[in-house]
This record gives structure tokens, C-alpha cells and sequence, in this order.
């Protein structure tokens, strides 16, 4: 079946692949322009750009997707089904009605609808997520689904690890979609939750909160995104990889203190045990390591 891509991050690019193996191989790879990247900020392609020039597969990246001459490039490739991954950014009317559309989604839909279903599904707790194969509407990931299957969330998953089996099974979801032609169904109306933008705000971890839950946001938001802490001198230091802290003594909520070489934020119920830390301008690190350095500017 021919077939165009439209994808743009590292999630999407094990997608590409599948699809790039199987009697499917896409015509034309349609990704999201060249952006700054990087401590330089150098202007660079993303992910899926790279890894079809790799493929050799053409390759287009406008600025609207949508636009006149995009929907002329997609048709011209003479697709019987436009593929969707990890895109990020809205396809609209015309281009949705004008082709047979198929999105890759990672959740079980109806949870986790929208920009950040893996991290919202790790921060969550959930004890499981998914990939859902289904057909783009002009409501946010609300179209009918034809295949969807299952994935265990591990106690130690983070969105590294998680969204690297949720790629592979999302492809061969995909290449099992288009071999097969399954029918679709309407999404139930029960059970539909919001995967909201990840924003700034996020990745502060709030002592107001939960040790257990701000372990989860660790997990959710690393090695892509990135946690940190205040220090007491108002730098912000990285948070790569935490635990919930026990057989500790009491720690006040909001302080950032240390037990020999163990560095602890005290959080509304509990402590967090900070394992692995990222300081400004310097790599990441063990806690016991960065305390050899600055361990006299914390309590005890």
C-alpha cells in the first residue's frame, strides 16, 4: 500500500522504521521544519527528518503542513493512506477529508488524549498504557480506533524506557493496521482524560507535593524534558533519577538537606531521595558525588 509519513520526533522515527521494512514503505516524509538545538542552539533537523534522509526516502518539511503546496506534495505522492506519529502539530480540513488518515497513538485511548500521554500516564501511576491505532478528527485524538493493545507500566520505567516499547509495538500496530484493514469503532464516551502540554512549571518538583508523586513526575519527565530542585542559593539543580526515601529521619517539608552522602528534599508526605542530579553547566552526576562539592551549603 503506498504510503506518506507525517512524523517529527525521536518517538516517531522507530515508527518510521517498521513502516520503512514493510511492503508500506512511504513514498514521502512530510516533518516539522529545522529548529534550534542543543547548548549551541545550531539550527538542526528533527529526529524523523534525519532518519528518512538516512532511509532515502524524500523528505518535505513546510511550515503548515496544511498549507496549498503541502497538500499538493502529499497528494502528488498518490498515498491510499496518510500515516500519523508524534507530528506535533494539528492537521486540519481540508487535508484530513482528503486522504484515508491513520494516527499512532500512545495510550489507550480514551485516557490520556493530547501532546503527553506517556509522561501523564507515568506521572499518574497508571499501571498500564498502550498504542492506539486510530482515524484523526477535527476533535482532539476523539476518532473512531481500529486496533489497540496493551503495555505494563514497570515500577522503574521512565519515559525513556516506556516510550521505547510503546514505539515498537506502535509500529508493528501500524504495519498489522494496513496489512489487515480492521474495522474501526466509536471511542466510548466513559473513561476519556486530557494529556495536558508539558510546561515549565512541570518540571519543578514542589516540596508541596507528594514524595511518592514528584518520584513519578522524575520518571515521567526524564531524559527528555528534565526535573530540578531549588537550592537555597536560587540556582536550580537537575533532577535525573529519585526515590522515595525510607528508614530516613523526619525531613521538613521544603528543606533540602543531607544524611552523610544521601541528599533528601522533604515534601508534604515523605522525603525524596535525590539519586541523580544535573548542575548547571556541569553533567550529570551521582547525589553523593555533587555533595562532595557543595554539601556545606545544605543542612544536616
Amino acid at each position: 500500500m503506498r504510503t506518506v509519513y507525517l512524523g517529527t520526533s525521536k518517538f516517531a522515527v522507530e515508527v518510521l522504521d517498521r513502516l520503512a521494512a514493510s511492503p508500506h514503505r512511504p513514498r514521502l516524509v512530510v516533518s516539522r521544519p529545522d529548529r534550534p538545538r542543543g547548548r549551541g542552539r545550531r539550527l538542526q533537523p528533527p529526529p524523523v527528518a534525519e532518519r528518512a534522509a538516512v532511509l532515502g526516502i524524500e523528505t518535505i518539511q513546510p511550515e503548515s503542513v496544511n498549507g496549498e503546496d503541502a497538500r499538493r506534495q502529499i497528494a502528488a505522492a498518490e498515498p491510499a493512506a496518510v500515516v500519523i506519529c508524534a507530528y506535533g502539530a494539528l492537521i486540519r480540513d481540508p487535508l484530513l477529508s482528503e486522504h484515508k488518515l491513520l494516527n499512532v497513538h500512545p495510550s489507550l485511548l480514551p485516557r490520556w488524549r493530547g501532546a503527553a500521554p506517556i509522561e501523564r500516564a507515568i506521572e499518574a501511576g497508571d499501571e498500564e498504557t498502550g498504542v492506539t491505532i486510530m482515524r484523526p478528527t477535527p476533535e482532539l485524538d476523539a476518532g473512531p480506533m481500529c486496533l489497540q493493545r496493551s503495555e505494563p507500566i514497570r515500577a522503574d520505567d521512565d519515559f525513556g524506557s516506556l516510550a521505547q516499547r510503546l514505539a515498537a509495538l506502535g509500529g508493528e500496530l501500524l504495519v498489522e493496521t494496513l496489512d489487515t484493514h480492521p474495522p474501526f469503532r466509536d471511542q466510548p464516551d466513559h473513561g476519556v482524560t486530557y494529556a495536558e502540554k508539558i510546561g515549565p512549571a512541570d518540571r519543578r518538583l514542589d516540596p508541596a507535593r507528594p514524595a511518592a508523586e514528584l518520584e513519578r513526575r522524575v520518571r515521567a519527565l526524564n531524559p527528555h524534558v528534565g526535573t530540578y530542585v531549588d537550592l537555597p542559593d536560587g540556582e536550580r539543580l537537575g533532577v535525573r533519577r529519585a526515590a522515595v526515601a525510607a528508614g530516613t529521619d523526619a525531613v521538613p517539608p521544603a528543606a533540602l538537606v543531607t544524611r552523610g552522602s544521601v541528599l533528601l528534599l522533604g515534601t508534604a508526605r515523605g522525603a525524596l531521595e535525590l539519586l541523580e542530579v544535573h548542575p548547571p553547566g556541569r553533567r550529570t552526576m551521582t547525589a553523593a558525588d555533587w555533595l562532595r562539592g557543595y554539601g556545606s551549603g545544605l543542612s544536616s
